[in-house]
């Protein structure tokens, strides 16, 4: 797993975390007609400059940077209808366009990963195959969410991203899609040793109080899939995927934990995933995919009641 892969998840759990207190109710994006593929405007920013490019080419360089380009072709294509339809509800949204007066950022804070660099023949087959295609639930764009490692079972939007501004229901929740037989060691059991000073001031970043000297931390509530839900740090109680992102996404690899306790001057969690856990599993897809399963049906076994529509030919 390339390291751009690893960088990418932490920033989706942030932004749908972050996202997620920011009120009750989320416009919906317009949703457009088109009569051919779209040229978007690109920030680069690394250098502050404005390029226009084809929504399909700039859409090469997003699926490179967010999956293996050595992966088989079908679980790339799968990306690459997650990626086009993430794009298209964000431009919708003008997210970016208040930002930077530009449709999509090379930014993975802003929008989404972006690396032309590592781009190849795989990659350009596998978007190419997919051209125009975007998931809808009922006529409108899904939440193109996707995580490395599910651990084995995918969580609901509420469990795996404290997601509460829309209804997810075409999120399919308690999969087994049986990614950690084919995942690496890492996902499958990982230890995290984190100082107690650190997760005092995470905690304390997070929700604004401090649980003070930290003697014990315990799940307070479990979620459908065996996720944490809610951790209790002291007497201070926050949202497992907030917890996660305040002591570090790529630390706490997960909220699938099979342990967490206080040991000495350090909190010691054990768990299994990498990711939150919602929408399609990167290594999933890559299971099925080798198997012989179709993007399509790659799609449809993590997302339900939805259409993959084409917008242009």
């Amino acid at each position: 797993m390339k390291k751009t892969l690893k960088l990418l998840l932490p920033v989706v759990i942030a932004l749908a975390v972050l996202t997620a207190c920011g009120g009750n109710e989320e416009k919906k994006p317009e949703q457009q007609e088109f009569k051919g593929e779209p040229t978007i405007s690109l920030f680069i920013n690394d250098t502050g400059e404005k390029k226009q490019i084809k929504l399909e080419e700039y859409l090469v360089g997003v699926v490179a940077a967010e999956m293996e380009p050595t992966w088989p072709e079908n679980a790339l294509a799968a990306q690459a209808i997650l990626a086009r339809t993430f794009t298209m509800e964000n431009i919708a949204s003008g997210r970016v366009k208040k930002l930077h007066g530009a449709d999509a950022s090379t930014s993975v804070e802003e929008f989404q990963a972006y690396d032309p660099s590592r781009i190849n023949d795989n990659v350009r087959k596998a978007v190419e195959s997919t051209r125009g295609q975007v998931i809808k639930y009922n006529g409108d764009y899904v939440k193109g969410w996707f995580a490395a490692c599910c651990g084995g079972v995918t969580a609901n939007a509420v469990e795996g991203l404290d997601w509460r501004k829309t209804q997810t229901p075409y999120i399919k929740a308690g999969l087994q899609d049986g990614c950690l037989e084919v995942t690496t060691p890492e996902n499958k059991k990982w230890v995290a040793t984190i100082p107690l000073d650190q997760v005092r001031a995470a905690v304390q970043k997070t929700v604004g109080q401090d649980p003070g000297n930290i003697t014990t931390v315990e799940v307070a509530q479990w979620g459908p899939s065996g996720r944490a839900q809610q951790i209790k740090v002291g007497n201070v109680q926050l949202s497992g995927p907030g917890f996660r992102l305040a002591v570090g996404s790529e630390v706490m690899r997960s909220t699938l934990i099979k342990d967490i306790r206080v040991e000495g001057n350090n909190l010691v969690i054990t768990g299994q995933g990498f990711g939150h856990g919602v929408g399609m599993c990167q290594w999933g897809a890559n299971k099925m995919a080798t198997e012989g399963k179709s993007p399509e049906e790659i799609v449809k076994f993590y997302y339900q009641d939805v259409t993959i529509d084409k917008l242009w030919q």
